[in-house]
């Protein structure tokens, strides 16, 4: 299986306010359901409490939440990131959708990165993704957009894989 992480990034690796995005990029959401359709996503509970329309359509969602007693129509619930993908079986990739802890938990053992960039600093911004060696990551994909009508900000896309 391999494990990918999957976040849209400010300049300063601002990934949130207030348990919501920093930004609207339909370019970014549109990417971000065409990679992950299919797939299991893994998230925290502060993650998928932010999602508008419950669990998201066309994957299978799973939580960690610390509650043990929670129980969510549409995903799975599990207390830890190892079990979470222990249960994820014989699935070809899994992604990690957030938040800032279980990517933190997450992004020592992860074998791909899907990074979107902002162009943009985000100073309200109350939520990080976690620092990591560059030095063990190799870009393999980008592409770089301007900001239009539907994006406020210019962005780019990149891929990466573990050394």
């Amino acid at each position: 299986m391999i494990l990918s992480l999957i976040a849209v990034l400010g300049k300063n690796n601002e990934i949130g306010k207030d348990n919501r995005l920093l930004c609207r990029l339909p370019s970014d959401l549109k990417r971000f359901k065409a990679i992950t359709s299919g797939h299991t996503v893994i998230m925290g509970r502060k993650t998928f409490e932010s999602l508008p329309n419950g669990p998201l359509p066309n994957r299978r969602n799973i939580i960690i939440s610390r509650n043990k007693a929670l129980v969510v129509e549409g995903a799975e619930v599990y207390s830890s990131l190892d079990y979470a993908l222990l249960k994820s079986g014989n699935e070809t990739e899994v992604f990690i959708t957030g938040g800032a802890q279980i990517y933190a938990q997450a992004l020592p053992i992860a074998d791909k990165l899907y990074i979107t960039r902002i162009h943009a600093a985000f100073p309200e911004a109350d939520t990080f993704f976690p620092s990591l060696d560059w030095n063990n990551w190799k870009e393999t994909d980008q592409e770089t957009f301007p900001a239009d009508e539907k994006n406020s900000y210019p962005f780019t896309f990149f891929e990466y894989e573990r050394y």
